[in-house]
């Protein structure tokens, strides 16, 4: 046998359609209707035609924060499209259709706008979106089919989730959920107010700093618990839970620096924060070692009791303060869709959890 037959093939990822490209690309467009039409106050008798703003002016003040905004905005969605479309259509007829289904997309919303009275649709917004979808399918054509189905990190993903999309699903919005200021640090699920308003704790001192140590380490060792059930078993769960927080913390420091300033970034992280993560973090090098019912009914209690103890005890202070001087200026819609995913995201893994609970020991 020849020497040149000996050496190891190079495994060629097969062209195949890629329905989470398609996914993904679907979930942003509908991410880009909410956010541009957002709070959807439509007024469709103010006696403006839909299409009226193509004839209109430019606006008499452009800022480079607006035209970049509206730039950014296309650009994950052009490139998305590029892989939405393989393999039936790849290369510039790719990119032809995500171009034209990014034009067809910001026409509609700028039209929509005009009916909004706190909207303002512009050919210059309309033009700095298709610029975007056109920068983002240029970005993506070199990368070819082999980026997204067969990338490193594609196939790192199939490692730790297999098919489990929901539990992959959960992992990536998790670190956005935390970006809404929370009274305690990993404390989603703040929507209960309104029954324990009631409550009067009269003149009780409460220690925040242990009050949100225990709320932050339970919460993580019930997130950790709750990702880890949708984890192959032989994925090294601790190592790529602690990379989530880590990554969660530079998210939320980024997105803190954007909504308070920079001289503002690490405003959330206390003391209490800091101990609570250091204590989730050992707590659940330990509890990984459960079985998968265990784990589940663990990660269902830590996460329900947290819930009722961040509604039911009283606010940090210092937090209520800042929400006071909390001026959202332009990241006010993006704010609003936040505060939604910080809300929505522990019912939809609590009821994954509990559909699912019946499967974790037979996971491979």
């Amino acid at each position: 046998m020849h020497h040149e037959d000996q050496r190891p093939r190079k495994f060629v990822w097969p062209l195949q359609a890629m329905p989470l490209a398609r996914a993904i690309s679907l979930s942003y467009a509908l991410l880009i209707i909410y956010v541009s039409l957002n709070p959807f106050d439509f007024n469709f008798q103010n006696g403006i035609a839909a299409w009226a703003w193509l004839d209109a002016p430019l606006p008499r003040f452009i800022t480079l924060f607006d035209v970049s905004v509206n730039i950014l905005a296309y650009i994950p969605l052009g490139f998305l499209l590029v892989f939405a479309c393989y393999p039936r259509w790849h290369n510039f007829v790719a990119l032809g259709i995500a171009l034209g289904f990014s034009a067809i997309l910001a026409f509609s919303v700028e039209s929509l706008q005009t009916w909004l009275p706190t909207r303002i649709p512009s050919q210059m917004d309309w033009w700095a979106n298709v610029l975007g979808g056109l920068l983002g399918g240029l970005l993506a054509i070199p990368l070819g089919p082999q980026w997204l189905s067969g990338s490193a990190i594609r196939r790192r993903f199939d490692q730790w989730f297999g098919l489990n999309w929901a539990a992959c699903a959960l992992f990536l919005l998790f670190p956005w959920a935390q970006i809404y200021p929370q009274s305690s640090w990993l404390g989603t699920g703040v929507w209960g107010h309104a029954i324990f308003a009631s409550v009067d704790w009269g003149t009780m001192v409460v220690n925040h700093v242990v009050q949100e140590s225990i709320i932050t380490a339970i919460c993580w060792l019930g997130t950790g618990l709750l990702l880890s059930l949708g984890m192959r078993v032989k994925a090294p769960q601790w190592k790529i839970l602690n990379s989530l927080l880590c990554f969660t913390v530079l998210v939320k420091i980024a997105f803190t620096t954007l909504q308070f300033g920079a001289e503002f970034s690490l405003l959330w992280l206390t003391a209490g924060a800091i101990w609570g993560m250091v204590f989730g973090i050992l707590l659940l090098r330990w509890a990984l070692k459960f079985s998968g019912t265990t784990k589940a009914w663990l990660a269902l209690t830590c996460l329900v009791s947290t819930t009722i103890a961040i509604n039911f005890l009283p606010d940090n202070p210092y937090f209520i303060l800042t929400l006071r001087h909390w001026h959202q200026g332009r990241l006010l819609h993006f704010n609003e869709l936040m505060q939604w995913v910080s809300v929505v995201w522990l019912p939809l893994a609590l009821f994954w959890v509990i559909r699912n609970k019946t499967t974790f020991n037979l996971k491979p």
